[in-house]
This record gives structure tokens, C-alpha cells and sequence, in this order.
């Protein structure tokens, strides 16, 4: 009690100490570094800022999310806890199974890659320090920054205020570009096949150079090493270990410019992993090492496998699978299969500004530049994405499908254009463009097929004469805010994504595995996900539809048949929030409170299938398939089949 006291006091008066952001995490070269006074600096420069409110709002979710996990925990018996081990124990053996130490994996990460290689090109810097970037983001620093508290993603002038001497430098990304270049083809000669981690990273299957040459990994490291710096005149970091996930976390332990190795050896791998901090895993970051610690206990990748039980008791069966293979030190040994590219983009990050003309200024930047990048890889796209995140950290998202397919950055920009003015006024810190639909994702489709909408007007304007009021009737263009039409007559559908980003930081809730044949699910929980996720698009599309169209309400005749015209679906907020809380598309918590949260998560879901919608990956669900197993759950009229027909399939039928 007289220890809960004191911490609340502590609290109060020392409110920065529970301030903890990814400015205040350590990274490499920031190890003796005054933790509490770059956390009072933080939070006092960023109080009362915008992103010091969403943070809050982050803040109180995930506190909310622990007490809820703590709760669940408290009620689980030990008969629960029992059968939950049974599982772990099972699991253990099938994990252990899959362990393979015949492969030597190598990550090489190069040390401050953009500040190093600023200071290769201006080597009155070297020694001082500086960071890349300006006043409102930085892209990395030095490690004589680092020492100051000074590190990637931080404010500028809030770095400024740890370090006063402080130098910025401009962000040059086709110098980092051709300095990266130069190291892959270093890379190349130990392994053809590397996996790109990012332009300053990578991972390289070193087993067969090992085998061919007669060395050790740490002796290929070494060699490798060398040859990155004659060739760039940059030092970088390696690990080496029998998977990739450990080679990752062998990489930053000797940084800069050094090298750990890892036997494969399973006694080895155990002892290196069971003192291990979760938040040195790739994949768990700042939310999910909060509720490990604070719901759990669970601080080490040891502890996941001693409390596996209530990981697979709280967790859905993939995150805890997940955690469990990092307890036991397993990961990637084989090589991934190469996939086609999926999309292409470039956003960027400065001081949010609501100027309409830097706004088109930056947008003409971003269609050049991915212009660039398409031209580069041989792409085109017919699929354009605009990515917004306001001065209030909401990300919005809009797209629209284009006629034909393009690279050009004059048609980038000129669709590019029309989203952006749909958004406007707005003050915006971020902005991204994203290509999508290449040519080679659609072999089937031809780009000159008409729109559904267009087939609708055509083929079936009879029957829209007999089942549709003409004042009911849903007018495309009505209102552009909501429905906006391309040159080429296609309708794009505008989405606000998520306001929450940390969502995604946050672990995948799921219903809990049924071990107790005789323990009763809730109908809601047993509904299938294909018929939740329907009732989940129809409850959005129909708000979106009830916000968008025009009021008509004066020339109605009959206010009776206009209601039942528009209330497709019920209102079924119980059945994809299970106990008031819980999504049960993905899992996410939010309190009954946050409403507004809730209506965009909701629409987050529906962006994202219309997203894969319009790549193709649901085209082989027809309308009518989807009407036809849903036909117990929703009754809609002859209006809301087209309604709906026409707004989710207006991008192509493929």
C-alpha cells in the first residue's frame, strides 16, 4: 500500500518519469547516457503538444489493455492453467523439432549509415556532433550525438536542447542510395540470394562460403567487413548465428564497428536467449513489452517459455506460437521464396503546415520521385494511394483507379492532385503516394472494362425502374466528398485509416483457444469471420452512405419505406465487439468511450478490403457468392444491393 503511495506521489511531482516514448528508448552508442534527463527534456518540450496528447491517448489505451489482460488473467484456474501447459508442452516439442544449426546466418548493419556517410563527404564534422535532419525530425545521429541522448525519430529542436552544439545536416537520399548500392554488391560475393532488411542492413546465408572456403563465420564477418570499408569507406556491424532473428540481435551488441558470433549450439543458444530482453526481438516493440512486463511478469525470452500457459491462455495461438519460438532461440533459417512487389511508394516527414502551395509543392516532389523509382524497376500501375498524417497524428488514406496503367509523374500528379483537394483545409506533417495493381498482377483483367456502376446503368436500368424509389435513388456524384470520379468514370471510395497508429504496435487479440470441450462460446464468437467481416463493411459502408448522401428528406413521400430503404444492416455493434471492448476482426481493444476511435477502426477494415479488392485478391468472391452465405445474417433491399455493389466493385470486376 505505502509502496503504491509513494510511486503515485512519485508520479506527480515527477510526471516525466512515466513519460516514455521512442525518444527515450536506448539505441546503439547511448549507453551511460542520463535516462531521466532526456526524459524531463522530452516531456517538458513536448507538453501540450499535439503529439504529446496522442501519446496520452496511446498512453491510456494501453493501460486500459493491461488491466483488462491482468483481469483475464486473475480468472483463469488452475485447471486452465493446466490444460494451457499440455498445449505449451506440445508446442515445445513440435518448435524443438523444426530447430535447425546447420545454416550460418550473418546480419551486417551499418553503423549510423546517413551520418556516416555525411561525414564521409564533409570530413570537418568528423568528431562532432551531428545529426541528419532539421528542427522537426531527425533521420539519425552520431554516436558523439548519441551521447548527448540525440537519436533517430527525434524533434530536431528537442535534440537541439539536449545537445546546443548540435549540427544538422539535409537529408541527401541519393547519396544514401549509392552508398548502399556499394555494400550490396559486397554483399553479393558471400551471397547472391541477401535479404535486404533496409538500405543499411541485411541478412546473407554465409553457410555455403563458410563450407566452400574452409573459414569460420566470425572469420567471413571479419572479411566482409573489411571489404565494406574498402569499398565505401564505412564501418559496419555484424552477428552471426545459426537463424536470423538471433544474428539481428548479435549485430547490435559489439556496435560500432564490431562483430559478435553465436555457436550453433543449442546449450548456447538457451543460455544467450534466457537473459535476453524481449524488447531486443525484432517485432516486439514498446506496447507489447509493456504488457509482457506489466500484465505478465515477463521481462527475459525465458520467462515466455515458463509462463507459455498464459500466453496461449491471453494471447491468439500466432503471437504466442510467436513468443515461444523466441524463447526457445528460433528463427528464419531458410531462405524466403521471392515474392513480386506488391506496391511501390515515398512519403515524407517536416513541420506540419497547413500551406495549400507547399502542400502541391511537396506532392509534385513525391510524383517525381516515385515516378523515378517505377521507371527504375520497369513498373507501371494503374492503383494510386495518397497517405496523409495530420498535424493530430490521424492517418488518412485515399485512392483511386486510374484508366490505364502509368509510371508517368505528370499522371501522378495530376490524381494525386484531386485526393489531396479532397482533404483540404487540413494541416498536414506527413505525405506519402503509393503505386499499386501492376501489370503483372492482373493477367486476366483488360484496363479498358467498364466499372460495374456503368454496367449497373446499362444492363439493368429496367429493374432499377421497378425496385427503386426515383427519390431514393443514390446519385454517384452527388456529393464528391464521399464519391469522386476519375476522368475514366471510376468511382473511388475515400478512407479515413485508423486514428490510432500505435494500433498496430499493438499484439493481435483473438478468441481465446477452446481446450474445454465443454465450455460454451458466445454466439457472436463462434460466427464465422467471413460473416463478421460482412457485418462489420455493411455497417460502415451504411454510415458513410447515411453521412455522404444529399438530404432528400422533402421530396420524400413516405418517411416509412425511405427508413427501411437505408437500414440495410442492423445496428450490430455487439456482434464485432465482443464484451464491449474487443474487435473481433484483429483483436484490437478500445473502451466503449472512445466512439469516434471505434467508427474509424471500423473503417480501417473496410479500407483495407477494398483494398484487396481492388489488387485482385478477392476477386474470385462474386457479389452473388457473398449475398448468397450471408443470407441468414442480412436482408438487404433492392437498394442496398446496389448500393453496395456498386460502391465495393466500382474499381474493376476482374
Amino acid at each position: 500500500m505505502d509502496n503504491g503511495e509513494s510511486s503515485s506521489t512519485n508520479n506527480s511531482s515527477r510526471p516525466w518519469e512515466s513519460y516514455n516514448t521512442v525518444f527515450t528508448n536506448a539505441k546503439a552508442g547511448m549507453e551511460g547516457v542520463d535516462k531521466e534527463k532526456v526524459q524531463r527534456v522530452v516531456y517538458e518540450m513536448s507538453k501540450g503538444s499535439k503529439y504529446f496528447q496522442n501519446e496520452e491517448r496511446k498512453e491510456a489505451l494501453m493501460k486500459q489493455k493491461i488491466e483488462h489482460m491482468r483481469d483475464r488473467c486473475a480468472k483463469l484456474s488452475s485447471l486452465d492453467l493446466s490444460n494451457y501447459q499440455k498445449v505449451v508442452d506440445k508446442r515445445i516439442l513440435e518448435l524443438e523439432a523444426t530447430r535447425d544449426l546447420s545454416r550460418i546466418w550473418l546480419h551486417v548493419d551499418m553503423d549510423a549509415f546517413y551520418a556516416a556517410v555525411e561525414t564521409l563527404s564533409d570530413p570537418s564534422i568528423k568528431g562532432k556532433p551531428m545529426a541528419v535532419g532539421g528542427l522537426s525530425m531527425i533521420s539519425t545521429a552520431n554516436y558523439e550525438a548519441r551521447k548527448f541522448g540525440v537519436r533517430a525519430a527525434m524533434p530536431g529542436f528537442i535534440a537541439r536542447k539536449l545537445c546546443p552544439d548540435l549540427i544538422f545536416v539535409p537529408v541527401d537520399f541519393t547519396k544514401y542510395t549509392h552508398y548502399s548500392d556499394l555494400t550490396r554488391k559486397v554483399f553479393r560475393n558471400y551471397d547472391p540470394h541477401f535479404i535486404a532488411g533496409s538500405l543499411d542492413e541485411a541478412y546473407l546465408d554465409i553457410t555455403e562460403v563458410c563450407r566452400e572456403r574452409g573459414l569460420s563465420g566470425g572469420e567471413i564477418a571479419e572479411e566482409l567487413r573489411s571489404s565494406v570499408y574498402s569499398e565505401t569507406g564505412l564501418t559496419c556491424s555484424a552477428g552471426v548465428a545459426a537463424n536470423r532473428l538471433l544474428a539481428k540481435v548479435c549485430s547490435d551488441i559489439n556496435k560500432p564497428n564490431g562483430q559478435f558470433v553465436l555457436q550453433n549450439d543449442r546449450s548456447t543458444v538457451m543460455t544467450f536467449v534466457s537473459f535476453l530482453p524481449v524488447r531486443k526481438i525484432g517485432g516486439i516493440g514498446k506496447v507489447t513489452e509493456h504488457i509482457l512486463k506489466d500484465a505478465l511478469g515477463i521481462k527475459t525470452c525465458e520467462e515466455m517459455v515458463q509462463k507459455g500457459s498464459l500466453l496461449y491462455a491471453l494471447f491468439s495461438q500466432s503471437s504466442a506460437d510467436f513468443f515461444l519460438s523466441v524463447g526457445l532461440g528460433l528463427g528464419g533459417t531458410n531462405t524466403p521464396q521471392v515474392r513480386s512487389r506488391k506496391s511501390i511508394s515515398s512519403e515524407r516527414t517536416f513541420a506540419a503546415t497547413g500551406d495549400e502551395r507547399l502542400l502541391y509543392s511537396k506532392l509534385d516532389e513525391l510524383a517525381e520521385m516515385l515516378s523515378h523509382d517505377m521507371k527504375k524497376e520497369g513498373l507501371t500501375a494503374r492503383t494510386l494511394t495518397l497517405k496523409l498524417k495530420t498535424a493530430s497524428f490521424e492517418i488518412r488514406s485515399r485512392a483511386v483507379s486510374l484508366q490505364r496503367y502509368t509510371c508517368s509523374s505528370d499522371d501522378i500528379l495530376k490524381h494525386a492532385t484531386k485526393l489531396l483537394k479532397a482533404e483540404l483545409p487540413v494541416s498536414v506533417r506527413l505525405i506519402g503516394l503509393r503505386m499499386s495493381q501492376f501489370v503483372e498482377e492482373i493477367r486476366n483483367s483488360d484496363p479498358s472494362q467498364g466499372t460495374i456502376t456503368k454496367f449497373i446503368v446499362q444492363k439493368d436500368s429496367s429493374r432499377q425502374a421497378q425496385d427503386l424509389d426515383d427519390n431514393d435513388s443514390f446519385d454517384l456524384d452527388a456529393n464528391k466528398n464521399c464519391l469522386s470520379n476519375d476522368e475514366s468514370g471510376n468511382v473511388s471510395f475515400g478512407s479515413h485509416e485508423t486514428s490510432s497508429a500505435h494500433l498496430k504496435d499493438v499484439v493481435e487479440y483473438e478468441e481465446r483457444s477452446q481446450i474445454d470441450s465443454g465450455k460454451v462460446i458466445p454466439n457472436q464468437e463462434c460466427m464465422k469471420k467471413e460473416e463478421r467481416l460482412q457485418i462489420l463493411e455493411g455497417d460502415s459502408l451504411l454510415k458513410k452512405y447515411k453521412e455522404c448522401k444529399p438530404d432528400t428528406s422533402h421530396s420524400m413521400n413516405d418517411n416509412s419505406n425511405a427508413t427501411e430503404a437505408v437500414s440495410v444492416f442492423p445496428q450490430t455493434e455487439p456482434l464485432y465487439w465482443i464484451d464491449g471492448y474487443k474487435c473481433v476482426l484483429c483483436g484490437i481493444e478500445l473502451p466503449p468511450s472512445f466512439v469516434e476511435e471505434r467508427q474509424e477502426h471500423s473503417d480501417f477494415h473496410l479500407a483495407q478490403r477494398l483494398q484487396n479488392e481492388e489488387t485482385g485478391s478477392s476477386s474470385s468472391t462474386t457479389p452473388s457468392k457473398r449475398r448468397s452465405a450471408d443470407s441468414n445474417i442480412l436482408k438487404p433491399t433492392p437498394f442496398s444491393v446496389m448500393f453496395l455493389t456498386s460502391l465495393c466493385f466500382s474499381l474493376k470486376v476482374s
